[in-house]
């Protein structure tokens, strides 16, 4: 995995993060940590929470980022 990659995971995760603290306020349900966003949970013996995070990450971070530049193309930023 390349720089790109971890970027991409991180942005991901920022987002997931962000969007996750804002519906479990909203919602009054407890909240995770950033590193668990990150990397998954500490203690799991589950294959998604082992590897499936950083994939999810990647996706979610590649669509932010293509609508990121979407958006500042379409107004001329």
């Amino acid at each position: 995995m390349g720089i790109g990659g971890y970027i991409l995971g991180f942005v991901g995760a920022c987002v997931r993060w962000l969007y996750g603290t804002t519906w479990r306020t909203i919602a009054n349900r407890p909240k995770y940590k950033f590193s668990e966003y990150l990397n998954g949970p500490e203690y799991s013996d589950d294959w998604f929470d082992m590897t499936g995070h950083d994939f999810v990450n990647r996706v979610v971070g590649m669509i932010t980022i293509v609508m990121i530049c979407w958006i500042a193309i379409n107004l001329g930023i």
